[in-house]
């Protein structure tokens, strides 16, 4: 039976909902030790002399750093084993209520005890995962939830993390309830004019008998307000998967521009009373993948400018922060980009709802390879494991507007090889990804253009390659197939510093001071500078666009000053670096030159004038310093102490790919000063810029890039510190330590300065400026307000002081 209703301008407040699903915050309140503890399971361990903890939770990124520990995971102490334990009470009045535990992520190998029994076990780190508890719950009384975990046997090229890295909560329900990720939102119709949407919503009865239940969605618009209403019942005992249908006209289409979302508020009836009720945010529109004109979102070609990110937040590692999180993709959108790839992982589900927010498209990766990478052992079934992750990826992220790719796996070598039954594994894989998402296009990355032979394209919907023009041989061998770059340029560059002469080839590389020139015309052999990819796409337009590896730095894979150059007695292993030189923005968040590039080209409206290098070259006057200007202007104008050095332009037809993006003064004799370059654009004037030689640092400024924060104890403000002269100009050589005091009712996060061969702790209340900029981040505390004080001083500087509110 069915019943429809249209109801308009009727207001919804969510907080009148009488009986819901409660998921319950159960981050607070646990204690940690690393190691293996015998019988730390049990109710009676004494863990008196544990540490005190707040999930998430890396315990990792506390170091040490090994000088000559392995530089792919930022020499950080990631192997190992650890406990967590934490003491809850279920309130008696919850009897004959269903519990379960529901995890984010925990890596890796968790093993969860309830009052000393085994209730569940998990494998992938990435993964998130979620079980009954009730059966081990102790109601009206205090109850011990214990988890081991265990790294040793993951896997992985990059910092991992360790630990309950992401939240946790715990979920209450009636004994008929929706289900956990058991709800199926699609938009078959989705247009300007009309929209269908399906939802399929799964309910348990788990009770010992048949109901009746009634199922009531409401839909409900972008501006709060019911716009339909659809009810059925079903008699059963188990589960039970409802279908509805909602048409209705002159939807508010969910785009880059303009991210609408509506809701479905889902009330589970029996006997005309609501049980449960889940509201689930989703977003209507449609994607279109053609073979020559890209990908289209909602009827208009959106040309792809992504990057791809890896989980860790910098300083605080991989213990997952939603406004650091945001804070980066804030940084990245404002660069112009619009789409994400979750490179090479189940992400943090709060990475989608913000992309779902900011109007960021999303490529959503499950894995980076199918063994210990994946936490895929020999011992393991590999139709059980493919079947139970791919179940949980796809059921927990399928509401997201956002995602618009599915992809399997990254650089899957055994499938380039035809090796280890690797076909029949993916075809089991695709199988899997369909049967819980039939709506969206799914896709491999491969980097190895002789894999094209084998035709394993033909099982997927999307060309999507690794570097260079390696899509052509897949392109001429199925022109069919939209093209995506889903890793393009691996530049790699440290903010700040420049070296000298520029390179003739973009692998020469200074080794003496293991870092890499901002110039940013450096890459490994196997990758390209950015602007290389501007002129592939721009001569390949069948191209969907781009995902720049990658948009932030990121702990471990340091190359080039990895573990390749240790083999070869290049250098000595503790020269080796700790975190990599492919961001775009550093690890801290303090944008490189080449941010600029890529400014000036993703967004050509919005003036971008930028000059390189800095201006502090004592010692080298009368020698050359080239100066190079990342512009969306034509051409520009180059003056030094007000004597120009000529002007010069973009030439987007020649095939040095440099001459075609920048403007480039490659013969500039040094003498301290000013620097000034004006621009034009369409034989206009367009703006101006101008570096200053620095005199001796002064004094140390503190910018927040918030001065109100919430209260909520995961609030943080990112504190940008410099060294200024006494004019007030950034001192780009400054390495000054730092020191930090902090009071009120907040805590140091973190400190950082982006430097990759730094083996600083993170957690300090000092820091050394790197090329004259560090970073302070602060985190408020859980339900305590108040204006927190934050002092800097350094010995030779003049102190700086600034307050922030948490509220």
């Amino acid at each position: 039976m069915k019943i429809i209703l249209s109801i308009f301008f009727s207001i919804i407040l969510f907080q009148s909902v009488l009986i819901s699903s409660d998921y319950k915050n159960f981050n607070y309140d646990w204690k940690f030790a690393k190691g293996n503890h015998d019988k730390a399971e049990q109710i009676n361990f004494d863990d008196s002399d544990w540490q005190q903890v707040k999930l998430p939770h890396d315990w990792a990124i506390y170091g040490p750093f090994d000088p000559n520990g392995n530089p792919e995971t930022a020499k950080l102490p990631w192997k190992g084993e650890g406990w967590y334990r934490k003491v809850f009470n279920v309130d008696k009045r919850l009897m004959g209520k269903k519990i379960h535990f529901l995890f984010d992520g925990v890596m890796a190998f968790p093993k969860v005890y309830i009052n000393g029994k085994l209730a569940y076990e998990w494998d992938y780190g990435y993964n998130s995962f979620y079980f009954d508890a009730t059966e081990f719950i102790k109601f009206g009384e205090n109850n011990i939830i214990s988890v081991y975990v265990d790294t040793r046997n993951h896997e992985s090229r990059w910092y991992p993390g360790a630990g309950i890295y992401r939240k946790v909560q715990m979920v209450v329900t009636e004994q008929i309830h929706a289900n956990i990720w058991g709800t199926f939102i699609s938009t078959p119709l989705a247009n300007k004019e009309n929209a269908d949407v399906r939802a399929f919503t799964k309910i348990s009865n788990d009770s010992d008998s048949e109901k009746l239940i009634l199922l009531e969605s409401n839909l409900i618009t972008p501006e709060g307000e019911e716009l339909l209403i659809v009810k059925d019942t079903a008699k059963f005992i188990g589960e039970y998967e409802f279908e509805q249908w909602f048409r209705f006209q002159s939807p508010k289409l969910w785009d880059t521009e303009n991210p609408n979302s509506y809701l479905l508020k889902s009330i589970v009836k029996l006997d005309g009373k609501a049980i449960d009720t889940v509201i689930t945010k989703f977003g209507i529109r449609s994607f279109e993948f053609t073979s020559d004109d890209g990908i289209h979102l909602n009827g208009k070609r959106v040309k792809l400018k992504g990057v791809c990110l890896h989980q860790d937040l910098g300083p605080l590692g991989a213990a997952f922060n939603k406004r650091a999180m945001q804070r980066e993709l804030e940084i990245l959108k404002e660069m112009g980009i619009n789409a994400v790839r979750t490179s090479h992982n189940v992400p943090a589900p709060e990475l989608l709802d913000l992309c779902d927010e900011m109007g960021l498209l999303v490529i959503d990766e499950a894995f980076d390879k199918w063994d210990k990478k994946g936490d895929l052992l020999s011992d393991k079934d590999f139709s059980e494991w493919s079947h139970r992750n791919i179940k949980n990826f796809i059921t927990r992220d399928r509401n997201h507007p956002s995602i618009f790719l599915w992809s399997i796996g990254n650089e899957m070598w055994d499938i380039g090889a035809n090796k280890h039954g690797s076909f029949n594994k993916l075809v089991d894989m695709i199988g899997n990804f369909r049967r819980y998402d039939p709506t969206r296009k799914l896709t491999t990355v491969d980097a190895d253009v002789e894999s094209v032979k084998w035709h394993f394209y033909q099982l997927t919907d999307v060309h999507s390659w690794n570097y260079g023009r390696r899509y052509e041989p897949a392109r001429k061998a199925d022109p069919s197939k939209p093209v995506i770059i889903t890793e393009s340029a691996s530049t790699v560059s440290t903010r700040g510093y420049y070296s000298f002469p520029l390179p003739k080839v973009k692998d020469e590389f200074y080794l003496n001071d293991s870092q890499v020139s901002s110039y940013d015309m450096n890459a490994p052999f196997w990758a390209e500078p950015a602007e290389q990819d501007f002129k592939w796409q721009e001569e390949d337009k069948f191209v969907a666009g781009e995902f720049v590896w990658t948009g932030f730095d990121y702990l471990g894979e340091p190359t080039p000053y990895n573990y390749f150059l240790t083999e070869k007695g290049i250098i000595t292993s503790d020269q080796t670096a700790r975190s990599s030189y492919f961001g775009i923005v550093d690890l801290c968040g303090i944008p490189k030159d080449r941010y600029y590039i890529y400014r000036s080209y993703w967004r050509p409206d919005v003036k971008t004038i930028h000059i390189l290098p800095h201006w502090n070259w004592e010692g080298k006057e009368g020698e050359i310093i080239p100066v190079h200007v990342h512009t969306n202007a034509d051409k520009g104008e180059l003056f030094l102490n007000g004597k120009s050095l000529g002007m010069t332009h973009k030439q987007p037809n020649s095939e040095d790919i440099f001459e075609r993006y920048r403007l480039m003064w490659n013969d500039v004799k040094y003498e301290p000063g000013e620097l000034k370059v004006v621009v034009y654009k369409n034989g206009e004037y367009y703006g101006e810029e101008v570096m200053k030689t620095a005199d001796e640092p002064y004094s140390i400024r503190l910018t927040p890039d918030r001065t109100k924060i919430s209260a909520d104890g995961e609030d943080l403000s990112y504190i940008l510190i410099e060294a200024l002269d006494k004019n007030g100009n950034l001192c780009p050589l400054a390495e000054n330590e730092i020191k930090i005091e902090l009071n009120g009712n907040a805590e140091i996060a973190g400190v950082g300065n982006g430097n990759p061969q730094s083996l600083e702790s993170f957690q300090s209340n000092k820091v050394k400026l790197f090329y004259g900029k560090a970073m302070l981040i602060v985190k408020s505390l859980r339900n305590k307000n108040g204006e927190i004080s934050i002092s800097s001083s350094s010995k030779g500087l003049k102190d700086f002081s600034v307050k922030i509110k948490s509220e």
